[in-house]
This record gives C-alpha cells, sequence and structure tokens, in this order.
C-alpha cells in the first residue's frame, strides 16, 4: 500500500502535540511559563473568539501561580464590523481576569477599505491570485495554453514575457512554478478550489476582488500595536484549516519562533485539537461569548469574512439577535456571496455531472 503523506506540520511537531488532553495542556502552561520568564514584556492578539478565551485562561492560570510574572497586555483588533456579542465578551473577560483588553481601531476601516480594494472571495489566497489577474488584466486563456503546450517550460517562459512583472499571477492561472513545472496540487493556484477555473470562464467575476481589507483592518493595527513588545502570542491552531495547516519555516516543532524583526512570537495553542477544546471548556467551565453560547456560531473570526464558506448561513443565526450587523456585512460583502452561492451550485451541478458520467460508465 502507498504510505500516507505527512507534511512537516505533523512529522516535525513536538511530543505533546500527541498527549491527551490533560496532559497536552499541561506541557502548554509549562511552555507558557518559561516564555514568560525569558521574555516578560509581551503582548497576547484577543478576538474574543473560543481559541482567545481558552489561551487567556491558559496564560492567567500561569500568572496566578506566581507574583514574578508581569502582566500581559492584550489587545482587540475593531475591524469597524463586530458583533456586539464579541464586544461584551472582551468587557467581560478583562474584567474576569482583571486584565486591561485594550482595543485598536485601523485607520482605514473595513467599509474603506473593500470599497477601494475589494472584497475577499473563498480565501486570501485565491482574492490574492484574482486580484492579480483583474488589475493586470491577464487573460484565463493563457491556463489553456500553457496545459495545451508540449514544452511547458517554454511556454512558461513565453508567458512571462508576454506579461512582465506577472510572475505569481501566471503562476497562479496555469497552476505551475515559474520553470514552467505543474504544480496543480498546492494552495497556491486557481485549481485549489475545484472547477474554479470553469466557473469563472462561464461566469466573470462581476466585482473587484482583493482581500486588502484584512491587511488594513488587522495586520497593520496589530504591527503597530506590537512595536514596544519583545514577544508576541497568538491563537492559531493547525485545525483552524487553511494557511495555518500548511507547514512554514517558522510554523513546526515547538511553535515558539523568531522573527526577521527579532520579536519572539509564541503560539501555545497550534496543536489543539478541536477535541482538545472541547476538554478544557467543559473541565474548566468556561464560557465562551453569545456568539456561540446563544446564536450558535461555530466560528467567529471578522465578522461577515466572505472568506468563510458558511458566512451566509452564520448571518442567519446571528439575524434574529443582531440585525443591524447582518445588514452592514450584506452591504459590505453582498456581491462576494452572491458570487460564493453562485460558484456553490456549480460545483454542485458539476459533480452531480460527473456522478451520472460514472453511473453510465457502469451500465
Amino acid at each position: 500500500m502507498r504510505a500516507e503523506f505527512k507534511s512537516k506540520v505533523y512529522t516535525d511537531r513536538p511530543l505533546y502535540a500527541d498527549y491527551d488532553a490533560p496532559r497536552k495542556f499541561e506541557a502548554i502552561k509549562s511552555i507558557i511559563t518559561r516564555r514568560l520568564v525569558e521574555y516578560p514584556n509581551a503582548i497576547c492578539s484577543y478576538s474574543g473568539g473560543s481559541d482567545s478565551d481558552i489561551m487567556m485562561h491558559l496564560i492567567e492560570t500561569v500568572r496566578s501561580t506566581s507574583p514574578m510574572f508581569a502582566p500581559v497586555e492584550y489587545c482587540f483588533f475593531n475591524t469597524g464590523l463586530e458583533m456586539d456579542a464579541t464586544k461584551r465578551q472582551v468587557h467581560d473577560m478583562a474584567k474576569l481576569y482583571g486584565v486591561k483588553i485594550h482595543t485598536y481601531r485601523p485607520k482605514i476601516g473595513i467599509v474603506q477599505a473593500v470599497r477601494k480594494h475589494g472584497q475577499p472571495f473563498v480565501s486570501k489566497i485565491m482574492s490574492k491570485g484574482l486580484e492579480g489577474v483583474q488589475k493586470k488584466h491577464i487573460p484565463l486563456s493563457i491556463a489553456d495554453e500553457y496545459a495545451n503546450a508540449e514544452d511547458k517550460a517554454a511556454k512558461r517562459a513565453e508567458l512571462g514575457e508576454r506579461y512582465p512583472k506577472c510572475t505569481a499571477t501566471i503562476n497562479f492561472l496555469c497552476g505551475c512554478n515559474t520553470a514552467g513545472e505543474p504544480r496543480p496540487d498546492i494552495q497556491l493556484v486557481i485549481g485549489s478550489s475545484p472547477y474554479m477555473l470553469d466557473f469563472i470562464k462561464e461566469n466573470p467575476i462581476p466585482f473587484t476582488i482583493s482581500a486588502k481589507c484584512c491587511d488594513y483592518c488587522k495586520k497593520q493595527v496589530a504591527h503597530t500595536a506590537q512595536i514596544p513588545f519583545d514577544m508576541i502570542i497568538t491563537g492559531e491552531r493547525r485545525d483552524e484549516g487553511g494557511m495555518r495547516s500548511v507547514p512554514r519555516k517558522d510554523n513546526t516543532s515547538l511553535c515558539f519562533t523568531q522573527q526577521d524583526d527579532g520579536k519572539y512570537r509564541l503560539r501555545p495553542l497550534y496543536y489543539v485539537s478541536d477535541a482538545d477544546k472541547r476538554w478544557y471548556k467543559a473541565y474548566h467551565k468556561i464560557r465562551y461569548s453569545d456568539a456561540y453560547e446563544v446564536y450558535g456560531l461555530m466560528r467567529t473570526g471578522c465578522c461577515g469574512c466572505s472568506i468563510s464558506a458558511s458566512a451566509v448561513s452564520d448571518l442567519e443565526k446571528i439575524r434574529p439577535y443582531e440585525p443591524n450587523v447582518v445588514k452592514a456585512a450584506w452591504n459590505v460583502f453582498g456581491d462576494s456571496y452572491r458570487y460564493r452561492q453562485l460558484y456553490d451550485e456549480y460545483c454542485r451541478k458539476a459533480r452531480a455531472g460527473i456522478t451520472d458520467d460514472q453511473m453510465r460508465m457502469v451500465v
């Protein structure tokens, strides 16, 4: 039998990643203890979501064991489109633990960012790739040119000459690298989403696509807030999927790394699974925000973000409690929601067609 491929996220993970939940969290507390001793000048991003709630409980549990620990600075990034449930949770958690959670707002809010640059679609990678296609006016037909070429390296070189300074976009559309070698199975190409290229050919994109709202409303604000600190604590988890489940040079082993700017980054929850979270919540009787406990959401993240496959259904869960937020989200991301619904229906029909063909072959 063919051996199952495992990325470095799995093969290079630390021993505690395979512990049961009680032992795993004890190991994580030991890691937090060590790093807070080494780098007491620390800032921790708090989103009001379930991961942040568990992370704050872990950090404050460690800090409560000794007066030697300096306070950790907590920061909440308000994009301008936040549920009241999230803002209440920020207030309640600060009161519960006796800490300060500083709220930061972007210079350019989410409405302005989306109007200026465009709406996210499907994923950050897909948004960036399609943004390049739109801005650089590269025809989708180059994907067919590359696919039909016998000498793919020569075709890739010719495309590079025809569309200079468009390396990433050409590779994205053609599913290859700069040398012309096919790379159909990575996340950085349009083929990472089933039927996407055919869908766009048949249904031209009716709005401007970009994920720059995340840069303006989260990344740039976070970078500014983190400048005075030596260590940055964030709550990424491998089980969230997407790019967080992809190995990269600073995101394996102990999830403690030094960045290019000299600051240290600690991701204590990286190897915490969904099942681990459920155990920790039940054991410590942690109450998540109303977004989870009352509205019934499974994740929060950026409210209404059109990257989420469940954005529209989640908004319907929010609607009975916060109709104004739902209305605002549709005003900001409505074009992307509708296009995503069209894409999902296209995929459903395409899959049904394949099934029908297979059935006919059997007959």
